[in-house]
């Protein structure tokens, strides 16, 4: 069967293998390549990291399988089991385009010009820039909602702004997100940043789509999304000086007098622009063409005409704001230089002085953390409140002013420049000691809810801690699981916040909580930042080790499972070190047990071995009055099996089959258990894969059988894998 194993179809297998999918599944189809290597070349290969040396591999293997018929066969049906088809991009799902859009024809123009100009090899890229509340994101939505005769293979946004710090997400993380949009489903998701460009890049070989990434803050975020192929149109929105990235250079300038009464009238309605005439040069002369100023200008210029008659006052002024002196903002008293260097700044200013005093308290407390999203709860907490309705109602309020945000779910969020504004006058109007205490309240608020929700989600684990007293309870491990997904990326930025404020206990917790997220929900990139300044945190100021232990172990497994080899390592050693010196035996054993799963997806057999026998023996250590010693057995069951794994990919068949039955009939033994039931389909999975390289294909059937009887629907990519083992085993049976 040389002929179906071309060295094209070899190459390409081993550059997806361990960049992958993602899961279990995915580390299967990785440790069977390895051990097929090691059988192929007769001796120990580690998983090159590099492309060329992954392609290098594939060339001799490819020149020993010439004279070896069997192990040509075997590889070929490795390599077809492993041709799992990503589905197809969907169409994506484009916000809609503004209502209230106004004179870009000539930057429209600019953008369809490099949509549809002559191929000749050079990617179709445009970088659209402007000042913030300039209207980028509004031309962007406009292009696509006017081309999608264009782009009839799909329109993708993503906006980078919900990102947890100034810098946004990293271009991994980009690439996950962009993935996601395109619909390809989680155990399908490639691992590492590599792995997601090659399918990003399959993707959309051939279609013609269109995509934008809104809010970019760095040129890494957006290069590995240059397009190869003709028909895709790369849109990059930065908000803020343009970024050096090699692509048509589009400007989006202030609007000009003209068009820019056009947008008030929209906005406030030809009526009201009629009856308020005489004020709307002092109006223009304010928003200096920033669209988001006029925007919010002409709705309050609608409501004081619509309040007041054709009133003579200045515009959107109801009074004095609190501490303020009458005309601020207006270009008539102090806040004038607001206006004239920060348009929408003095047009937030101008919009937060219409709501009532305890709303915009609620506001300018709420905006101090640089949250990422708001909920009632956190804004109730950061002004203080018990009546979590009010604070919704006060948020509402905020939104109609335009100085939040809607997003799913009764949140909000601030665009940055108002934020910022909101946040610099807190500072003035309250002093430090009050904005203190506000960050620290939601800090406190957000601390409480993850930490119920962890507990609910994992609510056995030993890496959770026990729920708090406070009140607020997750229903069960989905909603809990559910509240760490829609907060996360809160945590993350509280994490770096209470750094800030010195409440590294805090901060350490709060990144404890994650666990169940990255070990249920697979959020690995998403939690990782929080993990990275956990963990530092931890060292610097010398924390419990047992909890610096904690974090370095979170860490090495969020890192191992994104194919970061050498950092997750480094990560578990550390938590090895941490839980040595706590003399917390449980949490040592289950350190050196990752760092042997971490050589093991590398096809680092040996060394790999040694750590699954290294923890059994500490695991051994524990005493029965010791914490741990009830979950003893399931422990020394999981590392029997790891041993198990290790074992085929040393070559030591018979071995590996006497752990890995060892496992299956513990398992077996504990029926009722739903966790258990996975866990013994995993190891018949395993004892299936080292029957088949014995040879005893029927056996290897029979043990294929009984996993798939143990695996529920939801275990699909469990089944599509055994599946192909399935028909390997059939394939070698025939033979």
């Amino acid at each position: 069967m040389l002929e179906v194993v071309a060295l094209s179809a070899l190459t390409t297998f081993l550059l997806g293998v361990g960049n992958g999918a993602a899961g279990e599944v995915g580390k299967n189809l990785t440790l069977s390549a390895g051990a097929l290597v090691r059988r192929t070349l007769g001796r120990e290969t580690p998983l090159p990291a590099a492309a060329e040396d992954r392609q290098a591999l594939a060339g001799r293997l490819y020149a020993r399988l010439g004279h070896d018929p069997q192990q040509a066969d075997a590889w070929a049906l490795l390599v077809e089991s492993g041709q799992e088809q990503v589905t197809a991009a969907s169409g994506g799902d484009m916000p809609p385009a503004p209502w209230a859009f106004t004179n870009r024809q000539k930057v429209l123009k600019q953008l369809m010009r490099e949509a549809t100009r002559p191929w000749e090899g050079r990617p179709r890229v445009a970088l659209l820039s402007g000042p913030p509340g300039s209207g980028t994101t509004s031309v962007a939505l406009r292009l696509a909602a006017g081309s999608r005769d264009r782009f009839p293979d799909g329109q993708y946004y993503l906006d980078l702004r919900d990102a947890s710090g100034d810098s946004g997400p990293e271009p991994a993380a980009v690439l996950l997100r962009l993935l996601r949009e395109m619909d390809v489903a989680p155990d399908q998701m490639p691992t590492t940043e590599s792995g997601r460009e090659r399918l990003y890049r399959r993707l959309t070989s051939g279609r013609k789509a269109l995509v934008v990434i809104d809010h970019a803050t760095s040129l890494a975020q957006v290069r590995g999304l240059v397009p190869a192929t003709p028909d895709v149109f790369l849109l990059v929105v930065v908000s803020g000086p343009p970024l050096l990235l090699e692509a048509e250079r589009v400007a989006v300038a202030p609007l000009s007098d003209r068009y820019a009464k056009k947008m008030v009238r929209k906005v406030a309605g030809p009526d009201v622009v009629a009856r308020a005439h005489a004020r709307l040069p002092g109006l223009l002369e304010r928003c200096q063409g920033n669209a988001y100023a006029l925007h919010a200008e002409a709705r309050l210029l609608a409501e004081t005409v619509a309040g007041s008659g054709a009133g003579t006052g200045a515009v959107g002024a109801p009074g004095p704001g609190p501490g303020l002196e009458p005309g601020l903002g207006l270009g008539l008293g102090p806040g004038a230089e607001a206006w004239r260097h920060h348009p929408m700044r003095g047009a937030a200013e101008q919009a937060s002085l219409r709501l009532a005093p305890d709303a915009l308290r609620l506001c300018r407390l709420t905006a101090l953390g640089a949250w990422p999203s708001l909920s009632p709860e956190l804004a109730a907490a950061a002004a203080g409140l018990d009546d979590e309705e009010r604070a919704a109602r006060m948020l509402a309020d905020a939104a109609d002013l335009h100085l939040l945000e809607p997003l799913p779910g009764t949140r909000y969020r601030f665009r940055p420049e108002v934020r910022r504004q909101l946040a610099d006058a807190a500072a003035s109007e309250y002093g430090a000691q009050e904005c203190t205490d506000a960050v620290v309240r939601v800090l406190d608020a957000l601390l409480n809810r993850v930490l119920h929700a962890a507990h609910a989600a994992l609510p056995q684990s030993w890496r959770t801690e026990p729920a708090p007293d406070l009140p607020y309870a997750s229903r069960d491990e989905t909603d809990g699981v559910a509240v760490l997904a829609v907060e996360v990326a809160n945590v993350v930025r509280a994490v770096t916040v209470a750094e800030e404020h010195r409440r590294i206990t805090t901060a350490l917790r709060l990144a404890r909580a994650l666990w169940p997220l990255q070990l249920k929900a697979g959020y690995w990139d998403e939690v990782l930042p929080a993990l990275r300044v956990a963990a530092r945190c931890a060292d610097e100021h010398r924390a419990d080790r047992r909890m610096a232990g904690a974090l370095h172990f979170q860490l090495a497994h969020c890192l191992g499972e994104l194919g970061r080899w050498e950092q997750a390592s480094r990560a578990a050693q550390a938590a090895v070190t941490c839980e040595r010196a706590a003399e917390h035996p449980r949490g040592e054993a289950s350190s050196v047990e990752l760092l042997g799963l971490l050589n093991l997806n590398r096809w680092l057999y040996e060394e790999a071995h040694e750590r699954f026998i290294e923890a059994d023996h500490i695991y051994r250590r524990i005493t029965p009055d010791q914490e741990g010693a009830a979950d003893l057995p399931r422990a020394l069951a999981l590392a029997e099996r790891h041993q198990g794994r290790a074992l085929r990919g040393l070559g030591r068949l018979d071995e590996s089959r006497r752990r890995l039955e060892s496992a299956v009939d513990f398992f077996a033994g504990r029926g009722g258990l739903a966790a258990e039931a996975y866990n013994q389909a995993r190891a018949l999975t395993d004892l299936a894969e080292t029957l088949h390289d014995l040879g005893d294909d029927t056996a290897a059937l029979t043990r294929i059988t009984e996993a798939e009887a143990l695996l529920t629907p939801a275990a699909a990519p469990h089944l599509r894998y055994l599946a192909g083992l399935r028909r390997r085993c059939e394939a070698a049976a025939g033979q």
